[in-house]
């Protein structure tokens, strides 16, 4: 499925080639929440320079890095996973994919080494819209929704190819757009 309007939890949101929006340029959005009062979500593929280690010291059980996830509460940190035998308290958003769970129990299991990074992404931030403020800006053709991914799309460390690769899936409608240039002034 395929749509400018009626996003939902667990798809993806795509940002058109020419949002030169900072925060969401060539973005891939996955969508965990969304209600009347409003939608959140992760933006997958704009990595920071931090390892979770970095703003966690307790974290010692690997390099985990952490992806910006969007521009609203800068301040906190939210994980994805597909853990879910071993964090059992997570909320299922789409099939395999989980968001959250116990911290505690996550940092024992990341030290244990019983949670790989291809099995988790961590994010400062989220991105959010309020009440209708995501249907209007899909409106003015900003966004793209889809539901055509699998959980190894979404937990991809590959941040520069993710965007071209979600559009291509989009099909021969969109798969051009993935050769547009980002500064289409350098053309």
């Amino acid at each position: 499925m395929l749509s400018r309007l009626a996003p939902s939890a667990g798809k993806l949101l795509i940002s058109e080639p020419f949002l030169m929006d900072p925060n969401f340029k060539r973005s891939v959005v996955f969508l965990t929440e969304h209600q009347e009062e409003g939608t959140v979500g992760f933006i997958l593929n704009h990595k920071s320079s931090l390892l979770l280690s970095d703003l966690v010291p307790d974290f010692t059980g690997g390099d985990f890095p952490v992806f910006l996830g969007g521009p609203v509460a800068v301040d906190t940190i939210h994980f994805i996973h597909r853990c879910s035998s071993l964090l059992t308290d997570g909320e299922e958003i789409a099939k395999g994919i989980y968001w959250g769970g116990n911290f505690e129990t996550l940092k024992i299991l990341v030290n244990n080494g019983h949670i790989k990074p291809e099995d988790i992404k961590f994010f400062i931030g989220y991105s959010g819209w309020t009440g209708e403020q995501l249907e209007e800006e899909m409106k003015e053709n900003t966004w793209i929704v889809s539901d055509k991914f699998d959980a190894d799309l979404v937990f991809s460390h590959n941040e520069e190819e993710l965007w071209k690769e979600v559009i291509i899936n989009l099909g021969p409608k969109y798969a051009h757009v993935s050769n547009f240039p980002q500064n289409p002034n350098l053309n």
